[in-house]
């Protein structure tokens, strides 16, 4: 029966999921219409908030290509390959492989989403070599579903940044928070680690269940996976060949990023990783296992070829996002509206639940964690606050619903895709499955554990 109903999803997602890019257009349309009556904004005022947020995520733009470039060309270093090859070797037959698969990249997304999005990304095609008739669109599915974790995991966005107390916190909430909320009452509170590890066990069982019967496996040829091994090339004596072959002048640009990176972590206080760090600390790595500076131009290069979905899509859903926030003549934005008609609804017991169901629906149209909690954490920390909620509680129930509806939203997928070399229809029917299983659990955690727990 569940297998069933899977591979009537994955069919349904197949036959009528179009292209990623398609996909974003067709949401820009929605939110531009829906926009108009939200807001009592005119198509002028509307188009003008779409042209003024179109290039607002040019700096994430680069870094999310830089996540994708850098973790695939340190992971195409021989001795890094050795090591994923050596990895991948653990499961033997394809529901073992599914498991092993989703449980890393849950727990790699929980310490850091960037790092965790690589890596189980390049891990997956790596088990798709070993492994002898696993499907390689569910283990691409299973490794991004670990990103359902990544908001209430150590690099969440939000729960950092009410612990972090600033000017800008306090007015993101309202002014409901005015001293910091240590991650003791968020992250590491009992009640949501509960649920991040009901979720990773579940999530992997429900995963495993989802294989296809034999006959229905697809099966890439592993000709087509494999990666290009930049070894030292010997060729050539000229003096530029030789600077280009020169290990000193890598042993040079790594030694400085290791020293900013040692006294990054001493003046923070804590292992903090924003995306930067780890972009850098890839760079560094990367950089030190090519060993010469031409092996790794040349990974780089190749690399690069596959964020071209990134360089796309990310301008139009920014524009998306700029119509989504835009505040019309009434003093309303559409994101707002949606937040308010849950606020109207909530009462104490209920409004933990509806702040993360609001906040799943706002994701899907602005797939930014700061952009998200900008339009709904002043609306939704002061509603939670009157109605007696505690602050840590909201913050987190927004942090659930952000990191969600990732599951259909291919905004985030786009590396994870680049580096399998899939579309979104090849894995998004399974994403389905994994959206209504998480959802089922965090709903009933913020029903019933979070009341019992907070």
């Amino acid at each position: 029966m569940f297998k069933k109903f899977t591979n009537g999803c994955v069919n349904l997602v197949q036959r009528f999921l179009p292209d990623a890019f398609i996909f974003c257009i067709i949401l820009t349309i929605v939110v531009f219409i829906a926009t108009m009556p939200a807001t009592g904004m005119n198509p002028i005022e509307v188009a003008a908030a779409w042209g003024s947020g179109v290039w607002s995520l040019l700096a994430f733009s680069m870094q999310m290509a830089l996540v994708l470039v850098l973790g695939t060309a340190l992971a195409n270093a021989p001795a890094v390959k050795r090591l994923i090859v050596k990895l991948a070797s653990v499961p033997k037959k394809p529901v073992q492989a599914i498991v092993f698969v989703t449980i890393i990249s849950m727990i790699c997304c929980w310490l850091n989403w960037g790092f965790g999005l690589v890596v189980g990304a390049i891990l997956a095609k790596e088990v798709a070599k070993k492994v002898e008739r696993v499907d390689y669109r569910l283990l691409i599915a299973s490794a991004y579903s670990g990103f359902v974790v990544w908001h209430a995991g150590a690099s969440g966005s939000i729960p950092l940044q009410l612990a972090s107390l600033n000017e800008t916190t306090t007015e993101q909430t309202g002014g409901v928070v005015t001293e910091a909320i240590p991650t003791s009452q968020t992250i590491f509170s009992p009640w949501n680690l509960i649920i991040v590890l009901a979720v990773i066990i579940i999530v992997g069982f429900v995963n495993a269940k989802m294989h296809p019967d034999d006959k229905d496996v697809f099966v890439v040829d592993s000709k087509l996976l494999k990666d290009e091994v930049f070894e030292e090339d010997k060729k050539g004596d000229t003096p530029a060949e030789r600077l280009e072959r020169n290990m000193v002048l890598s042993i040079i640009v790594a030694a400085l990023g290791i020293i900013y990176l040692i006294y990054y972590f001493v003046s923070a206080g804590s292992f903090n990783l924003s995306l930067d760090i780890v972009n850098l600390i890839f760079l560094v790595l990367g950089v030190i296992f090519h060993k010469t500076p031409i092996s790794y131009v040349r990974a780089i290069t190749d690399a690069a070829k596959s964020a071209g979905g990134i360089i796309l899509q990310f301008p139009f859903y920014a524009g998306i996002m700029g119509m989504m926030t835009g505040v019309g003549p009434n003093g309303s934005s559409l994101a707002g509206v949606i937040s308010e008609f849950f606020v109207s609804i909530s009462t104490t017991r209920t409004f933990p639940l509806f702040s993360f169901l609001s906040a799943g629906i706002v994701n899907f149209f602005v797939p930014s964690g700061g952009g998200q909690w900008a339009v709904q954490g002043p609306i939704m920390m002061p509603a939670g606050a009157a109605l007696g909620v505690k602050p840590a509680v909201t913050g987190m129930a927004i942090a659930w619903g952000d990191a969600w509806t990732n599951m259909l939203q291919p905004f985030w997928a786009l590396p994870a895709l680049g580096i399998a070399g899939l579309g979104a229809r090849d894995i998004m029917g399974y994403c389905a499955v994994v959206l209504i299983v998480t959802g089922i659990i965090v709903c009933l955690g913020f029903a019933f554990l979070v009341p019992l727990m907070a």
